[in-house]
């Protein structure tokens, strides 16, 4: 099977265990190269599941994820990562650590073991600087950093790598309004693709391209945030009543949760 170079990262039919029980479930997922699509869904759902199967850190039980529709398992795991990059929503080191230091770990899957960094590896460090606005943060210690600053240094760290595909677990937890809104902002002007776990469906509406919904493993709904994101979709997904009317951004849809249950 051939095909071209900009097919990008895909799941076909892709289904994993864990104790027992189905976590995915025959999953599709195709992100339109350079779309920054929204994953959504009640907790359990198989969110991050996905996004470490679509990373290569877990296997899939079976279907197939494919990079430029080679698959994963036969691309090898450095290779991978020199094109697709994963933020968690936590990354914790008790390593006495520079912002510095953590942004030069993006460029250790181009670079030979033991090597020292070469030009490219600078200068891909500082544009990753640059570009989320640490320029001048550099010598500062990881552990004087508030979350908000933590996270924007991991997404320094993960453009680094210089990736196509950007994967993002739950970025905005834990974060408040300003650094929710400033971390998106940043993460959807990036030339590339990204693909985002969210919890808050105001935020998916507002700055995703597509949104996915998953529920108890599997895709329910695919499309605009227009097309997914309606009443019905939250009562039966989220089991909650909400008013959905178009006064977001562009006309795209804005959630106002209701206390009474559907």
């Amino acid at each position: 099977m051939t095909r071209g170079a900009t097919e990008g990262l895909r799941a076909e039919r892709v289904s994993r265990e864990a104790g027992g029980r189905l976590i995915l479930d025959g999953v599709h997922l195709t992100p339109p190269p350079g779309a920054t699509v929204g994953l959504i869904g009640p907790n359990g759902s198989g969110k991050s599941t996905l996004l470490r199967v679509l990373a290569g850190v877990l296997a899939p039980d079976a279907g197939v994820v494919t990079l430029d529709g080679r698959r994963l398992d036969e691309i090898g795991r450095r290779t991978v990562a020199q094109r697709v990059a994963v933020v968690d929503q936590h990354a914790v080191t008790q390593v006495e650590l520079s912002v510095l230091d953590v942004v030069r770990l993006g460029r250790i899957p181009h670079r030979r073991a033991w090597s020292a960094p070469g030009r490219a590896d600078d200068d891909a460090v500082r544009e990753a600087l640059d570009r989320t606005g640490l320029a001048d943060r550099g010598e500062q210690s990881w552990h004087t950093l508030s979350g908000g600053e933590r996270q924007r240094v991991q997404i320094a760290r993960a453009l680094a790598q210089q990736p196509r595909e950007l994967l993002l677990d739950e970025p905005t937890n834990h974060l408040d309004i300003q650094h929710q809104l400033d971390l998106l902002s940043l993460i959807t002007s990036l030339p590339l693709t990204g693909v985002i776990a969210l919890h808050d469906l105001n935020l998916a509406a507002m700055f995703c391209d597509r949104i996915v919904v998953m529920k108890e493993g599997r895709v329910v709904a695919a499309g605009t945030p227009a097309e997914v994101i309606t009443e019905e979709l939250i009562a039966d997904v989220y089991r909650v009543r909400a008013r959905v009317t178009p006064d977001g951004p562009d006309g795209r849809p804005s959630v106002r949760f209701l206390p009474e249950r559907p």
